[in-house]
């Protein structure tokens, strides 16, 4: 309970958040990162599954441990998909609400020396832009719908050649003046343990998406813990962020509950 009043919950409204969410409280808001990222902010909810760039951007907050929604290698639904060589695309188009994974895009090509332009996603065709990025459901079904038609720059992929850490898109997040933060924490920790150890009835009751593409996401290409390695990725993602002038070159203290 929040001063009697009960807690302001916001989710990202993606595939990959169900299994931190599914069987939590009903009042839940869900939706885009951005759109939750500025309620936060503004102090309309008091707990949020954000994006990790807010927490770098506006470090006031008290990380829940040991939850993250992150990869390891391949994450699937954060690509640039791309028609010829992703070194010869001059421009590429970008959400401005996929502030962290267009953040994570920027560092990436930097490393490589690419220089495209970014410009915000228009309404259109992919063939005529040639290089859009895509994130999360969107992703996935574009994915699935033209995947023969375009090539797909994975991020965790080549986040993961580059830095050999895994990499943290989200995490929940508490204000500051939340009261008994733990006993929050604790709670989002059990509702992710108990989906995790029950995923196999998660993946049959999704009717959205393909039951055994739903199966290879959750166990192959997401991770959803917050540990030693998961802490190293997001302070090598900061490094980088100031190094490309994407943050203020400050300290950070990683604040978990």
């Amino acid at each position: 309970m929040q001063d009697r009043q009960p807690l302001r919950i916001g989710c990202v409204k993606y595939l990959n958040a169900r299994p931190l969410i599914l069987g939590g409280p009903a009042d839940v808001v869900l939706d885009h990162p951005s759109v939750l990222c500025a309620q936060l902010a503004r102090g309309e909810l008091d707990v949020a599954l954000v994006s990790s760039f807010e927490f770098l951007r506006n470090p006031i907050y008290r990380i829940v441990d040991g939850i993250s929604i992150s990869s390891d290698g391949p994450v699937y639904s954060v690509v640039v998909a791309h028609v010829g060589e992703i070194s010869a695309a001059e421009q590429i188009e970008l959400d401005p609400a996929a502030e962290t994974s267009g953040n994570l895009l920027r560092c990436l090509l930097s490393e490589l020396k690419l220089r495209p332009q970014f410009v915000a996603t228009s309404t259109s065709s992919l063939a005529k832009v040639r290089a859009r990025l895509l994130i999360g459901d969107q992703a996935v079904r574009f994915r699935q719908q033209h995947g023969n038609e375009f090539q797909f720059w994975d991020l965790g992929e080549n986040w993961q050649k580059l830095v050999g850490l895994p990499f943290v898109y989200a995490l929940w997040l508490l204000r500051p003046e939340v009261v008994d933060p733990k006993s929050v924490a604790d709670r989002l920790r059990a509702l992710r343990n108990k989906n995790l150890a029950d995923i196999d009835n998660l993946i049959a009751a999704e009717k959205e998406f393909d039951r055994g593409f739903c199966g290879r996401y959750y166990r192959e290409h997401l991770r959803f813990s917050f540990g030693e390695r998961e802490k190293k990725g997001l302070r090598a993602f900061q490094e980088l962020c100031q190094k490309h002038d994407l943050l203020p070159k400050r300290d950070i203290a990683f604040s978990v509950v």
